[in-house]
């Protein structure tokens, strides 16, 4: 059966560089009049000269935006289960050549945790791990999913890439969404970022989503960290799996989302700088392109654009959030993943949603509608 890696290898680094140098204003004034866009309609609206079109291109996304999903902001949190990892990632704070304090959650420290988060009013949970197979992998995964199915509405992971049939089990206990990140489709160069662990295999993370969708997985989230490689470049690669996926696996939905560097624990500097006004761009090219696809806005940004951004294309905003085991009660000083940006409160982020005439959404999902 054909995956996203048969159509990645007809596609090359530097041709879609140059492509993205090529575009005209003309090109980009045509694709935003199409009423169906194209995978190279969006291509155009990453290109640098979209820029000059990126006040119109806000205009669309709000309108396009309350068309589809209302004038509502679903909120969610991450709850971390562990920063033991066995690969070395030169981005990451919990990278193993890091040797600071390590944590995984007991069952018993998973609960209170939990009820940390529903005291926030939390219904949506974002499970997030090292990727640590030998001491965090699908049997402490299907444990955590059982403890925690009672208490929230919607259960999502971002965890190491598994097998089909480990996402198949863990769908069928009770996990709604997916979250992977490729980190960055510049093959060349992802060895460098990822020298050590299995996080090493590129294409065996590039098909992680195949192996997803296959498993019949509710939703899938897919994004790329912004600063590793040229983000024009990373995001249209990104768009084009988007693209596939949605194809392939017709039944599922899909959230794309935009983590940018943060500082963490022994970390490289990005290697290229994302401006405030470069994402913007990028969030309006996915809204513009795909009218389906959800938004969701991680609190590693800063107040100010997590405040603008409300109203122009997000759907999904996490608050409250902490990037370590432990961090809401446990284990406050256990390692974090990387630092935050909005450290306001998840009833703080509320009244900032009602203020700029949204509405905070803290269930839009329940395990019931998919029988599990």
């Amino acid at each position: 059966m054909q995956s996203f890696k048969d159509i990645f290898e007809n596609y090359h680094w530097d041709d879609i560089k140059a492509k993205l140098e090529k575009v005209t204003l003309s090109d980009v004034e045509n694709s935003l009049q199409k009423s169906t866009k194209t995978i190279d309609d969006f291509l155009n609206f990453l290109s640098p000269v979209a820029a000059q079109k990126l006040e119109l291109m806000a205009q669309m996304t709000q309108k396009i935006t309350q068309k589809r999903f209302g004038k509502t902001i679903q909120l969610y949190a991450p709850l971390y289960l562990s920063n033991e990892c066995q690969n070395i990632c030169t981005y990451c704070g919990f990278s193993l050549d890091n040797s600071l304090k390590r944590k995984t959650l007991s069952s018993t420290e998973l609960i209170i945790e939990a009820m940390a988060l529903k005291e926030m009013e939390v219904n949506h949970v974002l499970l997030v791990s090292g990727e640590a197979n030998k001491t965090v992998g699908l049997s402490y995964f299907l444990t955590a999913v059982r403890l925690l199915k009672p208490h929230f509405a919607n259960i999502s992971i971002e965890v190491q890439p598994l097998s089909e049939e480990e996402y198949q089990q863990l769908h069928d206990e009770g996990v709604n969404a997916v979250l992977v990140y490729q980190e960055t489709y510049h093959q060349e160069v992802y060895k460098e970022y990822h020298p050590k662990g299995k996080k090493s295999n590129f294409n065996f993370r590039l098909e992680t989503p195949d192996r997803i969708g296959k498993a019949g997985i509710h939703k899938m989230g897919l994004g790329v960290l912004l600063g590793l490689e040229d983000w024009r470049v990373d995001s249209f690669f990104n768009a084009l799996h988007i693209d596939y996926l949605q194809k392939q696996y017709w039944k599922s939905k899909f959230s794309v989302s935009f983590p940018r560097l943060r500082p963490a624990e022994g970390i490289i500097e990005p290697n290229f700088i994302m401006e405030d006004k470069d994402l913007l761009q990028l969030i309006c090219a996915y809204r513009i392109w795909n009218e389906e696809l959800e938004v969701s806005i991680s609190t590693r940004e800063n107040e100010k654009f997590r405040n603008n951004i409300i109203s122009l294309g997000a759907t999904a905003m996490s608050a409250g959030s902490k990037t370590n085991p432990g961090g809401y009660v446990v284990d406050p000083e256990s390692l974090e993943q990387f630092e935050t940006s909005d450290e306001r409160s998840m009833n703080e982020m509320r009244r900032i949603i009602k203020q700029a005439g949204y509405d905070p959404v803290m269930k839009d999902w329940d395990s019931v509608y998919s029988g599990t």
